[in-house]
């Protein structure tokens, strides 16, 4: 009677673990059964501020005259800007700033002996920020008709950005999400199975480079601001069950 209750006991368990590792197995092919893609959202657009900067400069000996010549060009800069359609809010004059320059005196043998102060130079920045991107965008392209007029006026490139950079995003990351979508609907179609329930999602990079360009994306995120005209990418990586 023992042997027999024994032998039950046995039979038992080895069924009992049996069920729990078929249990078990289910299970981890259910959880392995996935489909990992990638979409993308892409969009093209034009920038809608734009940035100017440059600077003048005035040298003297005097510092009262390098001021005077210097108010001289800025009250010129300014009545050139806004006769050219750049509004006067627009327009950023920064601080004056003031350098000693020196010129060095050498010996015969090359070894410099002193430092004979020969004048001040200051200098003035200018910035321009506006949403009328052509129009400074041309003016920007005259500036030479400063440097004839008697200024010596330094242009730098505009920079160019987008003021609805997050409405932007939002369509994009929308875009991408439906793509990703799309694609494994199909993958899991082509495999003779269905689309579960989304387990993870993932934003990837944003990225904004000019159109037409073969500028290089980067690992960190590309913002390109040297071109008007720009298109955003971003991606979306969805993880689905399958069933």
């Amino acid at each position: 009677m023992k042997a027999h209750l024994n032998s039950i006991i046995i039979s038992s368990a080895i069924v009992l673990t049996a069920l729990t590792f078929s249990i078990a197995f289910k299970n981890r092919n259910r959880t392995s059964n996935s489909i990992s893609v990638t979409g993308l959202g892409s969009k093209d657009f034009v920038s809608d501020l734009i940035v100017w900067s440059g600077s003048f400069i005035r040298k003297s000996g005097n510092l009262k005259d390098a001021y005077s010549e210097l108010d001289k060009d800025r009250e010129n800069i300014k009545n050139y800007l806004i006769s050219k359609g750049i509004k006067f809010d627009n327009i950023i004059f920064s601080a004056v700033d003031i350098n000693k320059e020196f010129e060095d005196v050498y010996d015969n043998s090359g070894n410099k002996t002193k430092s004979i102060f020969s004048g001040y130079r200051l200098t003035q920045n200018i910035q321009i920020e506006s949403k009328e991107v052509d129009k400074v965008e041309d003016v920007s392209r005259q500036v030479s008709e400063l440097i004839n007029s008697g200024i010596e006026f330094y242009s730098e490139n505009p920079q160019y950005y987008y003021t609805k950079l997050a409405e932007l995003k939002i369509e994009m990351i929308a875009e991408a999400t439906k793509d990703a979508n799309t694609r494994s609907e199909k993958i899991a179609e082509n495999a003779g199975s269905s689309v579960g329930r989304l387990k993870n999602a993932d934003m990837g990079v944003f990225q904004i480079v000019a159109q037409n360009s073969a500028e290089e994306y980067s690992w960190g995120g590309s913002f390109n601001t040297t071109s008007k005209r720009k298109t955003a990418t971003i991606t979306v990586k969805l993880e689905y069950e399958t069933e």
